[in-house]
């Protein structure tokens, strides 16, 4: 599928974007992009102490591309007894959050919303019914008697 493709390719971008890749051998290699983003969060480790962060993230598809963002970069992600399930923690120094991660799963997480939006759009249309547009506005009518 075309689409699956371009997608991928839209996000090897994202992470060469984060990486800071500078030569065409660099945004050649995902290994090395993804190298650059842990050589990162080291330096930010040694000049920071980890802070305990709370991120709330709106559905399942959201948390779990998060939850692989942060254990690709050796990060352990976690929840605390009687927290939500959209909830996620993380140790971690705020800058390498501010600076490199949270951005990173902004970028990551349009890409893939758009993605799954159409997909879903597309498989309703040719499998459900033909139009998908929203449910129709209408004015409240009031009783009487």
């Amino acid at each position: 599928m075309i689409e699956e493709k371009e997608l991928r390719e839209k996000l090897r971008k994202i992470e060469r974007l984060f990486a800071g890749a500078g030569t065409d051998g660099e945004r050649g290699a995902a290994a090395a992009a993804i190298g650059r983003i842990k050589e990162k969060l080291a330096t930010a480790q040694k000049s920071a102490k980890p802070v305990e962060v709370k991120f709330s993230l709106a559905d399942q598809w959201s948390r779990q591309l998060f939850i692989a963002l942060c254990r690709r970069y050796e990060l352990q992600p976690y929840r605390r007894p009687r927290q939500r399930q959209t909830t996620v923690m993380l140790k971690v120094p705020e800058l390498f959050v501010n600076e490199v991660l949270w951005l990173e799963y902004k970028e990551l997480n349009t890409v893939l919303t758009d993605y799954l939006a159409r997909t879903t759009e597309r498989i309703i249309r040719d499998e459900i019914f033909n139009d998908v547009s929203d449910a129709s506005e209408v004015e409240e009518l009031h009783q009487i008697g």
